[in-house]
């Protein structure tokens, strides 16, 4: 089964960079997407680096990386990787990061005039080896357990999901390699994800119910099937992340997704809340998951990036003394101070009506009802 951090990963494309340098065309990057003033010349990649980080190195804003490398849609779509060891340049003229190696730095190496050694830029393209050793785009351990396991369940799920019937020995609660007795249609599975109804979560402006988050109770392995369809099936705890039990529902093992998480901003405008934050807390800081309530039908997918504001308070002008004599305190006029912008989130997970983001670059805490919406 391959690892999240096998895949989700970006590369600065050779055809990118060739075509770049056939045609010989300007950036056309957004304006927002400005370098800063103090980037660096070159970066060379060393394990433990992500996309985020290294672009933030150069970038006002890291999720614009895919439009300083030049990319196109065709390329973010099918993205390849890079590698500890490589270069990444700033070509300072077209505004573009590049790719490359430094090659000839012996006695084959030139210089122009100023004695500066030119470097003969080679974007490299490797994909040997499931690109185990690729740098990741986000760090991927923050949100590799969500990628697999259930966070929204849906009623009909629930309605025919095998569940626990009985425990070892008559156990209020199950440990690992503990005897579980399941009743229900498996399928062709041996491997189950253990899973109770969670929280309802109401979108901030409705106050409907849009989703039911799952609470992830660890993983069971079929160790029996029933001989008989008055019998239940057999099943040995594999792991623990919290206590399960009687009652509580299960759903295949999902293979791990191969998943390629180049950040973008949603092709219409988003204007989105934080419904929950995940773990049943009322706060979040940096990598830490939240949910929003926008999904799928509101042109949500994998990489959307959404910046992370509060809203502004709604104050009474107290410098209007003219409203103040002639109607007292309650006649002051009322004003909203502007929403704050305070970080960015990168969605890595995508419901019908919700999505999953990982908190990214936040100078203040994320709070349920925070707004998330379009980079502007």
């Amino acid at each position: 089964m391959k690892k999240f951090s096998t895949a989700a990963l970006i590369l600065a494309l050779a055809s990118a960079f060739n075509s770049f340098a056939a045609s010989g065309e300007e950036a056309t990057h957004s304006p927002r997407c400005a370098f800063l003033p103090n980037a660096p010349d070159q970066h060379t990649v060393v394990r433990g680096d992500t996309l985020w980080g290294i672009s933030g190195k150069f970038l006002q804003h890291p999720w614009c990386w895919p439009q300083v490398w030049g990319m196109n849609k065709e390329q973010i779509r099918n993205p390849h990787w890079i590698y500890p060891g490589q270069i990444v340049y700033f070509d300072r003229v077209a505004g573009r990061l590049r790719l490359g190696t430094p090659v000839g730095g012996g006695a084959g190496a030139t210089a122009d005039s100023r004695g500066v050694p030119t470097v003969r830029l080679e974007p490299q393209l490797r994909t040997e080896g499931l690109g185990q050793e690729a740098v990741p785009a986000i760090p991927s351990n923050a949100i590799e357990p969500f990628l697999s396991q259930p966070l929204v369940i849906a009623e009909d799920e629930l309605d025919t999901a095998p569940r626990i019937i009985a425990t070892q020995e008559g156990r209020v609660m199950l440990g690992k390699d503990d005897k579980a007795y399941v009743r229900g249609e498996l399928g062709a599975g041996t491997s189950f994800q253990v899973f109770r109804p969670g929280t309802a979560l109401k979108d901030p402006d409705t106050n409907k119910v849009i989703a039911h988050e799952a609470a992830y109770l660890g993983t069971i392995k079929l160790e029996r099937p029933a001989q008989a369809a008055d019998e239940a099936h057999v099943f040995r705890v594999v792991s623990v992340k919290q206590e399960m039990g009687i009652g509580d529902r299960l759903l295949p093992v999902p293979p791990t997704p191969i998943l390629n998480y180049v950040p973008h901003p949603p092709e219409h405008l988003v204007n989105a809340r934080i419904v929950s934050v995940y773990g049943g807390v009322s706060q979040a800081g940096q990598n830490q998951i939240v949910a929003i309530n926008r999904g799928k039908k509101d042109g949500m997918d994998l990489g959307t990036v959404l910046e992370l504001y509060r809203y502004g308070k709604v104050v009474a002008d107290r410098t209007d003394k003219a409203s103040f004599w002639a109607f007292g305190s309650f006649g002051r006029p009322k004003v909203k101070l502007p929403d704050t912008q305070y970080g960015s989130l990168f969605i890595f997970r995508a419901f019908e009506n919700i999505s999953y983001g990982l908190v990214m670059q936040v100078t203040d805490t994320v709070q349920i009802g925070d707004i998330a919406k379009s980079p502007e």
